[in-house]
């Protein structure tokens, strides 16, 4: 009885530990950013884990549109390298052609997500400026590794191009944009694209980019919601290596790339406590560096992706308002003014 107890005693000093370490890090955000989930975590370490990771984020119910924007389903047609590629379009009502466009790269760390996820805020910057909105539902690793994903949103680009007359858009106003690996796939997107001579971008709009395979090595295990254990998995499922240990090829890490220079304008936004906050920080610091216009917003108190588990606080209003004005004065009418 006696070895039992003791047992049990290092479990409950273990799990006492564990809650008061949680609570820690609850208490490092904002007050309004404090949500019960967070108490929660759900790290990816293996393929289980995702497995349950994708179960939850399938689980979630789609946010409504917002007032005023038509969804619909069109997908790329199967090549010889890889199957049809579903694509979610959002036209506001008031679409007044020709406008210009966004192509949108949903979250999910590379390895979990799709575009319903993203509908709250595709269809409302959609509607903010009467833009056309494209989400790509990517394909997704383990099961399809670097550059399948990659590949697929270069693919997304050039379809709105080519179907640009079709969609009412115009083609020197498209910009690309994702929140968290979303971001990084279209940092990335717009290197390759920068590189291959088009198709043409105007702006980056990165939301909370996940751009660096060598963060992984952080031990930083108290950053909520995605962490550097979820960071390890993911990159390494994407690259197929261990993460951070070798030089992954071009346009895998957006951060890995040296030069800069005569990329697109972008807008980044961060949380000061989110696991992706130095490198993308440093991501802005070189973008300016090498010219580019870029404008950085750090928010205080903010967790990874804390606009999504409460929409509603003040910071997270004003938050997603300034990823709007962003859009709005890189691809509406009035940019050219």
């Amino acid at each position: 009885m006696k070895p039992l107890l003791t047992v049990t005693a290092v479990l409950a000093a273990a799990a006492g530990y564990g809650l008061s370490r949680r609570h820690r890090q609850v208490a490092s955000a904002a007050p309004e950013l404090r949500n019960p989930q967070l108490y929660v975590p759900l790290s990816l370490r293996s393929d289980r884990s995702l497995r349950v990771g994708r179960t939850l984020m399938g689980a979630r119910p789609a946010d409504p549109l917002a007032d005023g924007v038509e969804m619909r389903t069109d997908e790329l047609p199967a090549t010889d390298l890889r199957p049809a590629v579903p694509v979610v379009v959002y036209e506001p009502a008031d679409h007044q052609a020709p406008s210009g466009a966004l192509l949108w790269m949903h979250g999910g760390g590379l390895v979990m997500g799709s575009p319903e996820s993203g509908h709250a805020l595709c269809s409302r910057l959609a509607a903010s400026h009467g833009v056309v909105v494209v989400s790509v539902d990517y394909r997704l690793a383990p099961e399809d590794p670097f550059p399948a994903g990659l590949d697929d949103c270069v693919d997304a680009l050039a379809w709105i191009h080519d179907h640009a007359s079709d969609l009412d858009v115009d083609v020197e106003r498209i910009a690309v944009g994702g929140d968290s690996a979303g971001a990084g796939l279209a940092a990335c997107l717009a290197q390759r694209a920068h590189d291959e001579g088009g198709p043409s971008i105007c702006f980056q709009l990165l939301q909370y980019p996940m751009l660096d395979d060598r963060t992984p090595r952080s031990d930083d295990e108290d950053a909520m919601v995605w962490s550097a254990a979820s960071n390890r998995y993911a990159w390494s499922a994407y690259l197929g290596h261990p993460a951070g240990e070798q030089d992954p090829p071009a346009y895998a890490a957006a951060a890995r790339r040296t030069d800069l220079t005569g990329l697109p304008p972008a807008w980044i936004g961060i949380g000061d406590i989110d696991l992706f906050h130095d490198e993308a920080v440093d991501y802005a610091r070189r973008l300016g560096d090498a010219g580019v216009e870029v404008e950085l917003h750090v928010e205080p108190g903010m967790y990874h992706a804390a606009d999504v588990f409460v929409p509603e606080a003040p910071s997270m209003v004003q938050f997603r308002e300034r990823m709007v004005t962003a859009l709005g004065a890189a691809v509406s009418s009035t940019a050219d003014a």
